[in-house]
């Protein structure tokens, strides 16, 4: 006995044959009853789909352990001391990723006639102004952290530590504007009167 796989078929019940199998397996999660975020629910007696946590529920991820840290801000306001120790290698850390995130717009010394200053772009305003050397150091961190007019968030490119060490950068160079000389240790005394006449 042999078999014919030559035999004829129906183009028509091919089709409706594909349908009803694609509607049949057309089970998904789009398909189950769900609440949509902050919707209604006649569920609950509050009225709401969106539940309280429960009590004692930890937190994954990111934490702010530490609001100084995390935000600049102590009490609500911007805050004009740090939260760890300004160290030389802190102010060296700064200037490093000053040099890399910052100085493109800002310029090398902070005064805003960065490279692409040079090229075109609107300036940003300098950094060694009296009123922004006013500001509380917590702004300048609040700024990198959130942005500022042109500037964009740099929080996901720069670590909380890296911003405090770019606001400590910032503050040496304002620092080194204003610094009479005599405030000076005499070893760097002797070094500015060989270069300054």
């Amino acid at each position: 006995m042999s078999l014919n796989y030559h035999q004829s078929w129906n183009p028509a019940a091919a089709v409706i044959g594909m349908a009803f199998l694609s509607f049949c397996c057309h089970l998904d999660m789009s398909d189950q009853p769900k609440y949509k975020p902050y919707g209604a629910s006649s569920f609950f007696a509050d009225g709401t789909s969106a539940r309280p946590l429960v009590e004692g529920t930890i937190a994954r991820g990111h934490m702010i352990t530490d609001s100084l840290l995390a935000t600049g801000k102590s009490g609500g306001k911007f805050a004009d001391l740090f939260p760890f120790p300004v160290t030389s290698a802190v102010v060296q850390r700064g200037q490093d990723r000053f040099d890399t995130f910052c100085s493109p717009c800002h310029g090398r010394i902070a005064d805003g006639n960065g490279m692409i200053v040079q090229r075109g772009f609107p300036a940003p305003p300098s950094l060694l102004t009296d009123s922004l050397r006013a500001e509380p150091a917590g702004f300048f961190y609040d700024v990198m952290t959130n942005g500022f007019g042109k500037m964009y968030s740099y929080a996901p490119s720069i670590g909380e530590r890296d911003r405090w060490a770019i606001v400590a950068y910032i503050r040496a160079l304002q620092l080194s504007r204003k610094i009479p000389l005599t405030d000076l240790p005499e070893t760097d005394r002797r070094h500015f009167r060989d270069i300054v006449p």
